[in-house]
């Protein structure tokens, strides 16, 4: 009974969206003629000319082959994918890592080593926290300070696009996408002490409130404060006199010694 349910609803569901299709008018529209990398720049030999139902609209397409001549792709595409313009870099692009900078913001070589690079985890796409070591001006214990979240990675070494099999791989470069302020922040803190990278979940885009840690929290995590010592109370002040109470009979006199 269940294979008769879905046969049938699969032949009415199969019927309607045919009959959608049927009347609908076919618009052309600029697809891939092969699968397309990232940073490559479109020559009409990339591309193709396919009919699409004009009741299933798609934003950002083009019509002819010509208006994309020398436009970047900023994101793979695939063969028969219709070409938008959010997979493409603005129109004056030039080839390579430029291409996937948007307007605003920069991009921030640092170098690495195999501690600081999330052990060769690290990839484009990648989301980091960037802390950074350093000794403060007249100060004698080591600070750590959190000084940017939620880094997006661009590249690592001269890849623009994860390894798809996710294999690590250590670089001595990564390049961090950045606005000009973070820049300079960033800049400022690699001439100051040690940059570490913090890898983070990409779907987290919290920044919580931080504080910088100094050697003192590190004591105080591991050793337990010490008990309070009672203090001595202070011997009372001797009186300068005393008075006495003298009684003759029914007769009271105070003395003073």
């Amino acid at each position: 009974m269940a294979l008769v349910v879905s046969l049938v609803i699969t032949f009415f569901l199969y019927n309607r969206i045919k009959r959608q299709y049927e009347g609908a008018q076919l618009i052309k529209v600029v697809a891939a003629a092969k699968p397309l990398d990232t940073g490559a720049p479109l020559t009409t030999a990339d591309l193709t000319v396919m009919d699409w139902p004009s009741n299933a609209p798609l934003e950002g397409t083009f019509h002819k082959p010509e208006d994309l001549n020398g436009r970047i792709v900023m994101f793979p595409i695939a063969y028969k994918e219709p070409i938008r313009e959010a997979l493409l870099a603005a129109p004056g692009a030039t080839v390579g890592l430029t291409a996937k900078i948007p307007d605003g913001m920069r991009a921030v070589a640092v170098v690495t080593n195999e501690v600081n690079n999330v052990s060769g985890f690290l990839f484009p796409g990648s989301h980091v926290d960037v802390l950074v070591s350093f000794r403060p001006e007249g100060g004698k214990d080591p600070l750590t300070s959190t000084v940017l979240q939620n880094i997006e990675v661009l590249s690592t070494g001269e890849k623009l696009q994860p390894d798809p099999s996710g294999k690590p791989q250590n670089v001595k470069v990564v390049t961090l996408l950045l606005t000009p302020d973070d820049a300079e922040k960033l800049l400022l803190a690699g001439n100051q002490g040690t940059i570490q990278f913090v890898l983070r979940n990409a779907s987290d885009d919290a920044k919580p409130v931080t504080r910088p840690v100094s050697l003192k929290d590190l004591q105080g995590a591991t050793t337990a404060p010490a008990a309070p010592v009672a203090k001595r109370a202070a011997a009372p002040k001797p009186p300068a006199t005393y008075d006495v109470e003298v009684y003759d009979g029914s007769k009271r006199n105070t003395a003073k010694f």
